[in-house]
């Protein structure tokens, strides 16, 4: 209860911040007709609050049967859940499961992003993930034999995928944390596009995704939390993308050596990533590829993390480094502006030469 009351102040704020960066009455006074006023849908799913706001005369429908399949693919995803088929996977046993068409899709997608990362996205590291109490709430610092030991039943290699039927080893277990929110954030677009919305902006958790522009044209502003502590590090203009932060500071605890240990796991090592960044926002034309690079551009670090981009070119980031440096990617440097209180952080642009 504790955790989601806390979940319902941050919604709060999360909305104040959304009517102040786009939601709200035109600038001319005038009160706006029904289909010019922002239509919200707030609700509880995937473990965390999500906030829906759209435009359109059709906009409670759409948004109403975008929230009906968020809740449907939760059914689906779930890893506590004995009824969702990731549930299912995992308790197996090593038999094949015959899945549905959405997961098999969204396993397929993430298979490949983890072929593509290296296995710094790794939909197997829920084990690693329970030992250190991420999915607990009850953290704790594993031995280096327990790590070792788990790290024997991770590897994304292991998930032999045919079509809409799966075969998991024992003792591998998967969880789709890394890109769910992003994958379902696609699916919750595309029902309101196909209703006629052509002007959204869906909050999954902090997936951000945007449909079209503000019904007057403009860009979306999205302000980009400051890793540190309070406020925004700077604000960020986008039209028809996801936006999709990771960072330390979102999940961690401090162990008895007085470390700080935070949620993002490298698959390669067990231990929380620990590359010298704070934050890693993608910016994406889908919520599932933000979802993922997100996760694995920050087990990366910078170095690598640029010679990914470097090589695939298919999306934009900014990457806040522990030391208080910020680097962006070409593609969005002139999308992103700096508040006054954040002017002495070093920004580096990122260029293809």
């Amino acid at each position: 209860m504790l955790k989601r009351h806390i979940y319902k102040i941050l919604l709060i704020l999360c909305c104040l911040c959304l009517s102040s960066c786009g939601f709200g009455s035109g600038s001319s006074g005038q009160a706006d007709t029904e289909a010019d006023q922002a239509r919200k849908r707030e609700f509880f799913a995937m473990d965390t609050y999500m906030t829906f706001a759209a435009y359109g005369a059709e906009a409670d429908k759409a948004l109403q049967a975008a929230e009906e399949e968020i809740h449907k693919l939760e059914g689906e995803w779930s890893v506590t859940d004995e009824n969702s088929e990731i549930y299912k996977i995992n308790h197996s046993q090593g038999e094949p499961v015959t899945l549905s068409q959405d997961t098999a899709r969204i396993l397929d997608f993430t298979l490949e992003m983890a072929r593509q990362t290296g296995g710094a996205l790794d939909p197997t590291i829920y084990p690693i993930m329970t030992a250190w109490g991420f999915t607990t709430d009850e953290n704790r610092i594993p031995s280096r034999e327990e790590i070792a030991a788990l790290l024997k039943n991770v590897g994304y290699e292991q998930v032999v995928l045919n079509g809409n039927q799966i075969r998991l080893p024992a003792g591998v277990e998967l969880d789709l944390g890394a890109v769910g929110k992003g994958y379902a954030g696609d699916l919750a677009a595309e029902i309101l596009k196909d209703q006629g919305i052509t002007s959204a902006l869906l909050d999954i958790g902090g997936t951000i995704q945007a449909i079209g522009s503000r019904p007057d044209g403009t860009d979306w502003r999205l302000g980009i939390r400051n890793p540190f502590g309070e406020g925004q590090v700077g604000v960020l203009s986008v039209s028809d993308r996801a936006v999709v932060t990771s960072g330390d500071y979102e999940r961690y605890f401090v162990g008895d050596d007085g470390q700080v240990y935070g949620h993002i796991i490298d698959p390669s090592t067990g231990y929380p990533a620990d590359t010298g960044l704070a934050s890693v926002t993608i910016i994406a034309e889908e919520g599932k590829v933000g979802d993922a690079l997100s996760t694995a551009m920050f087990v990366k670090g910078p170095d690598q993390a640029e010679e990914y981009w470097r090589n695939h070119r298919d999306f934009d980031m900014l990457m806040i480094t522990g030391d208080g440096q910020i680097w962006i990617t070409e593609g969005v440097r002139d999308s992103f502006t700096l508040n006054d209180s954040f002017a002495n952080m070093e920004l580096h642009v990122i260029t293809f030469s």
